[in-house]
């Protein structure tokens, strides 16, 4: 008997927009200022290497983040969300000068976060009431923090006429940063940068090549449809967690590495050099020197992927990015240790239904993976990924398809 294949479709622009209006106006009594929205992300390759001043290739996802906002007189600040609190926490009341780091738990730091970050950047902030809804699913790997961080940052550089969103490239990525400061210091995870970019700074029809030293990106045309092609998306339904210690973990031991090579960052060890920096590692590293070679052959071999990737896409060869993503996969399995069972499962499964490449994405420790996949396969390797996961007596998995969008902006 066959196994049936879960999708998760996006919802129309106008449609979510009407949504998330009329909860608006049944919770707070009044219609919102207006309706903006943020995309979530599947990173096509370069994981790990954000928060290493290396190269990473997102594409923003047609699922979306979207929120219902008017300001208010004061500071106050009432959010609402129907389903975004795992803990069963659906509202989050407070005031701006409240707003600190340790200070505002789960998922509410991500919004009160923001003003926060645009506050100590010099900006005037006020309080306001938001309704939240989201297609970015929590938890799958693509980066539905950044989007809810990205819709109310664009929202209130909206309404409070920062001058940000609509001030070309340059302005979007001071919104990013404040976003990036936003889930460090208030929300408590330590990532690097690159999903709000990809959130803010991304094109429809490209991937968005971001250099993570100094933050600069390029628009590399990504047209799936006329390669004859699809990006599968797999959400394992294998929850992670970006502030549960391991992705901390991981940052640490790229930072110890660091010292010990005496670089700024891993993205200055060359792919040339990298055999004698491995060797300099397991000798002076004490007993983590081995792990730590490892984790440094992931960064040094990720970012040259990255950078083989663009070129092949800038040549028009997008079919064969494929062994690159099995290849950067195998590194994040076996020498980063990222992965988990459902992961290494979706993607030996999706290569052996006839994927041409695949790997995990996101933060790891479960979430999702991506596949190059030829469009007329899409359902057959989906097919045999959720027969493989039914076999394992594991949870289905939900599968998307990701075509490259828009960034935030509003919707209504």
């Amino acid at each position: 008997m066959s196994v049936p294949t879960q999708w998760y479709p996006p919802v129309p622009d106008g449609e979510a927009a009407a949504r998330v209006r009329a909860s608006f106006e049944a919770a707070f009594g009044r219609p919102p200022d207006g309706v903006w929205a943020a995309p979530g992300r599947v990173n096509l390759i370069g994981e790990h290497v954000d928060y290493n001043a290396g190269l990473c290739l997102p594409v923003a996802l047609p699922h979306r983040t979207v929120v219902a906002l008017a300001l208010r007189d004061g500071g106050t600040v009432r959010v609402r969300s129907p389903h975004l609190g795992e803990d069963g926490t659906r509202e989050w009341n407070g005031d701006l000068a409240d707003v600190a780091p340790g200070r505002v738990e789960g998922w509410a730091g991500y919004v009160a976060g923001v003003p926060w970050a645009l506050a100590r950047d010099g900006h005037a902030v006020r309080g306001f009431d938001a309704e939240i809804d989201s297609r970015v699913p929590v938890g799958s790997g693509l980066s539905s923090s950044a989007a809810l961080e990205c819709a109310v940052a664009v929202a209130l550089d909206d309404l409070l006429g920062l001058g940000l969103g609509d001030g070309g490239d340059a302005g979007r990525a001071r919104l990013a940063a404040a976003c990036v400061a936003a889930e460090n210091e208030i929300a408590g995870a330590p990532t690097g940068g690159l999903d709000q970019a990809a959130a803010l700074r991304s094109r429809a029809g490209h991937a968005l090549a971001l250099d993570c030293r100094d933050f600069s990106v390029r628009q590399v045309p990504l047209d799936l449809a006329a390669a004859g092609l699809e990006l599968l998306v797999i959400d394992t339904r294998a929850r992670h967690s970006l502030v549960d210690g391991q992705y901390g973990s991981r940052r640490d031991a790229c930072a110890t590495a660091c010292r010990l090579l005496d670089v700024p960052a891993l993205r200055d060890v060359p792919l040339g050099g990298l055999a004698e920096a491995l060797a300099r590692l397991t000798r002076d590293g004490g007993a983590p020197g081995e792990e730590l070679a490892r984790r440094v052959r992931h960064v040094v071999t990720e970012i040259d992927r990255v950078a083989a990737a663009v070129a092949l896409l800038d040549a028009g060869r997008i079919a064969d990015v494929g062994p690159l993503l099995d290849a950067s996969h195998a590194s994040l399995r076996d020498d980063y240790e990222v992965s988990c069972a459902e992961l290494d499962l979706a993607c030996t499964t999706a290569v052996a239904a006839g994927a041409l490449g695949a790997r995990m994405t996101g933060g790891g420790f479960g979430g999702s993976a991506v596949a190059l996949v030829p469009a007329g396969d899409v359902e057959q390797v989906a097919a045999e990924v959720a027969a493989a996961f039914d076999a394992a007596g594991v949870t289905a998995p939900v599968f998307l398809r990701a075509e490259a969008a828009g960034p935030a902006g509003r919707i209504g």
